[in-house]
């Protein structure tokens, strides 16, 4: 009996995975247990990088090796030993990169399924399930290629007529004269490089412009492809329609606009496809509807040869509607969803598999869900563990740490300062106790006295994805929050909002805006130089020298920190260089120090270390503290900001502003990953920045936000079709009155607590 209630707790010995302190602790099994803690504490390196990571390994490895190349690789953890491991699935808030050719119903596997009803059913015989598909021949629509939209392009943007191949003709970014992209046309022998492209002939121009693809003589030996094409058939092939569009976002926009294709009129499909229809609707008209939309259509299905297939579609799309998602659309792109909703999409999907004994990880699942959807994911997570699998949650909201049989917080603070358990125990224990959580979650609810708005902006009539014909007045000058369950229609009224104000707004919801894979906080806030300065000064030596993707490179590891040994068909092996013992410089930038430290030891700070560090230098100084005022003092000065999430990176480009002249600024959920402390202390920064004469519009959950707002517009009352109506607009206090608002009964139930 004793053996066997060790075996049901997983047992962590000696965990030092990043900045965790060799934790040594023991986790129940078939229980929910929440990490909490502040961000940066610890609770992704323990829960994530250490656990999850040496389960997925070990999994692998169960794999023969040829099938091993193939999967997913996971690093050794830095862990002395794990026991009584289960199998771990991680599923974390990450947003779908998906093409446009991605939907909801292709993602989740219900179009093809839904293809093959049709090719079943259908009142008339066209073919099998092919001849439903839109990424086919057999059934896209051969005027827009299946995408559902043509593209306009704007030629002036991509040509100077006035100008030759030699002198930039060819203006679209990356096309400049002597590039890779230019010498296709300008090495191509195909053209006179110094004539001026408007003394083309017609049959030049075409050839330089819209040629398809074809072979040509001249081809540069060094290019990969002997293939010619036109510039306009190039941008299209090469960057609109691929993953590299992504890089060129800005100037795509200027020269492309995209229309609904006059063929098919968006639906994709070819006139043979969509001549099929069930019960009067063709497949376009069924992927157009919401879920439960789509349930009911399914339910009216009467015909026995399709029992199966209904059947399979029921099992895939209640357990969607179960956990708030009815509102999506079949048709909805991937792309366009957010991390919360691909997260409850990647929950829904495992309630519905007979697996048990699995370790599910959950990375915030309450992020960007209302307060009414966290008792849809709470239920969700309860059924999960009804099923005899064990739980883990990392998550800073009280709501979710409500459900936990057990709550584990790492601390006491973040960075250097963390990756210690400085609590383990219950919910009720964890609120009596001296932590840093248990203090905030003793903390008085109360609303904030209102400020008065300085004047209003004007929507009316406003028609945009579900806000249908709605009229409100938005004031300026305060901190105003929209709200709402997911779908509700937040997001597009504050794009109406921004559409009225003609582009006079700091819009920081952009997620990954200006961020490259070599991108930190030192060169994102444009302090790597000052600092590679002082050191230059103080020890009279080249700045080039505190480069280590330059001069200052340790010449065995090349400024990478590691060295990487191929392994044929097993893992790389990954080792820190034995010359510069990870820090990535060579032994000669190493030897200069500032202050007592070298250029490697400075850039390994926290922004927190770093500011007290330069303290006499304000150029430095100054944006670091704007850094730890919106709550990001744990970041470390080389970190990756590919590694960030959305919140943080938000909050990096609030520092980057904050102290200009009096602006409007749109926030998507600032508070996502933020502990209670530090959501308090970016609140405290909003009320400043307010009283500065900025005016904030934020997108908020976050009900300890809402309360301490000057003014709330509610959205709703439902998601999608069934929202899209402004419930409430004013004060918050007020909002409590509306019978039909989700976030009025929420505050109720907020300020009830702690009164």
């Amino acid at each position: 009996m004793e053996d066997n209630y060790y075996r049901n707790q997983i047992e962590v010995a000696d965990a030092h995975q990043n900045n965790l302190k060799h934790v040594d602790i023991k986790l129940p099994k078939h229980e929910i247990t929440v990490f909490l803690g502040e961000s940066g504490s610890g609770k992704s390196s323990l829960v994530f990088d250490t656990i999850a990571a040496m389960s997925r390994r070990e999994l692998n490895e169960t794999f023969p090796s040829f099938s091993q190349q193939y999967l997913p690789k996971y690093g050794q953890p830095d862990v002395g030993d794990i026991k009584n491991l289960p199998v771990a699935i991680a599923i974390e808030q990450k947003q779908l990169i998906g093409n446009s050719r991605s939907t909801l119903a292709t993602y989740t596997g219900v179009y093809s399924l839904l293809r093959l009803l049709f090719s079943r059913i259908g009142d008339r015989f066209v073919g099998y399930s092919e001849v439903f598909s839109f990424n086919l021949p057999q059934g896209m629509c051969p005027h827009c290629q299946g995408l559902g939209y043509v593209d306009d392009i704007d030629e002036s943007k991509l040509v100077d007529p006035n100008k030759s191949l030699n002198t930039g003709a060819l203006t679209f970014v990356s096309f400049k004269p002597k590039s890779w992209r230019w010498r296709r046309y300008g090495d191509s022998g195909l053209f006179d490089n110094d004539k001026l492209i408007k003394d083309y002939t017609p049959e030049e121009y075409e050839l330089l412009m819209h040629a398809p693809k074809q072979p040509f003589p001249h081809s540069p030996k060094e290019f990969k492809s002997s293939d010619y094409e036109g510039v306009v058939t190039r941008i299209v092939r090469s960057i609109l329609h691929s993953s590299e569009g992504k890089h060129h976002k800005a100037a795509i926009e200027e020269v492309f606009s995209q229309r609904e294709c006059p063929v098919c009129h968006g639906a994709r499909l070819n006139q043979r496809a969509l001549s099929v229809k069930i019960k009067d609707v063709n497949i376009d008209q069924a992927s157009k509807m919401n879920l439960v939309q789509f349930l009911d259509f399914l339910e009216s299905i009467t015909d026995r040869l399709g029992d199966e297939i209904v059947r399979s579609l029921e099992t895939k799309i209640q357990p969607l509607v179960d956990i708030g998602l009815g509102y999506l659309t079949l048709d909805r792109t991937t792309s366009t969803l957010s991390g919360g909703e691909v997260q409850r999409i990647k929950i829904a999907k495992h309630l519905t598999n007979a697996l048990s004994d699995i370790l599910y990880v959950f990375d915030e699942p309450s992020v960007g869900l209302h307060p009414h959807d966290i008792q849809l994911i709470k239920k969700a997570l309860i059924s999960l563990k009804e099923k005899g699998n064990t739980i883990f949650v990392v998550d800073h909201n009280p709501e979710i740490f409500s459900i936990a049989d057990h709550v584990v917080e790492v601390g006491p603070k973040s960075g250097s300062e963390g990756g210690k358990i400085t609590f383990q125990g219950t919910f009720p224990a964890l609120k009596d106790s001296d932590t840093l959580t248990g203090e905030w979650l003793r903390k008085k609810h109360f609303f904030a006295k209102p400020k008065q708005p300085k004047k209003f902006i004007s929507l009316e009539h406003v028609n945009l994805h579900n806000i249908q014909d709605v009229s409100v007045k938005v004031p300026m000058g305060i901190m105003t929050v929209f709200s709402g369950v997911a779908g509700s229609g937040k997001s597009s009224l504050a794009t109406a909002l921004k559409n009225k104000m003609n582009g006079n707004y700091v819009d920081l919801t952009q997620k990954q805006a200006g961020i490259s894979i070599r991108s930190t906080p030192v060169t994102y806030l444009g302090i790597l130089n000052p600092i590679r300065r002082l050191f230059a000064k103080q020890n009279d030596v080249s700045t080039q020298l505190f480069s280590y993707n330059g001069k200052g490179a340790c010449p065995r590891c090349k400024g990478k920190g590691v060295t990487i040994t191929d392994m044929a068909f097993m893992d790389p092996v990954e080792q820190v260089c034995e010359l510069c013992g990870g820090k990535r410089y060579s032994q000669e930038a190493l030897q200069y120090k500032y202050n007592g430290k070298d250029i490697a030891d400075v850039l390994a700070l926290s922004v927190d270390d770093a500011q007290k560090f330069f303290s006499d230098e304000p150029d430095i100084a100054q944006p670091l503290e704007r850094m730890r005022e919106v709550g990001l003092g744990y970041l470390g000065l080389d970190q990756a900001l590919t590694t960030v999430s959305g919140g943080e990176l938000q909050r990096l480009r609030l520092a980057q502003t904050l102290g200009e002249k009096s602006q409007t600024y749109f926030l998507d959920e600032p508070t996502a990953g933020l502990h209670m402390k530090d959501t308090q202390r970016l609140v405290d920064l909003f009320h400043r920045m307010v009283k500065n004469g900025d005016s904030l519009i934020l997108v908020e959950h976050n009900l300890e936000v809402i309360s301490q707002s000057d003014w709330l517009i509610d959205m709703g009352p439902g998601a999608g079709i069934y929202g899209g109506n402004v419930l409430y607009s004013g004060v918050p206090e007020g909002s409590e009155k509306e019978l039909d608002s989700f976030t009025g009964r929420a505050l109720i139930d907020y300020m009830k607590e702690n009164r």
